[in-house]
């Protein structure tokens, strides 16, 4: 049975220290939103049993919003 993404654990961050960043910045709440529903989408294909193409075509949006997400919470240093 598909589990869903840990995203937090990817992040290195606290369940309470992203909420407070999301509480902050609404762009890193719409990315979190979005992550949730692309997390559940492949899921959903992988459940189903989809066709390797669409499943990793899902895995490879999600692996895109979650670098988005990472981007905004641990921005590179210059």
């Amino acid at each position: 049975m598909p589990v869903p993404h840990d995203l937090l654990a990817d992040l290195h961050i606290t369940a309470e220290d992203f909420q407070a960043l999301i509480d902050k910045d609404q762009a890193l709440h719409k990315l979190h939103k979005d992550y949730n529903a692309k997390d559940k989408e492949v899921m959903v294909a992988e459940g189903k049993g989809s066709n390797d193409e669409r499943v990793t075509q899902l895995r490879k949006e999600r692996l895109l919003l979650k670098d988005k997400i990472e981007r905004a919470i641990h921005p590179a240093k210059t």
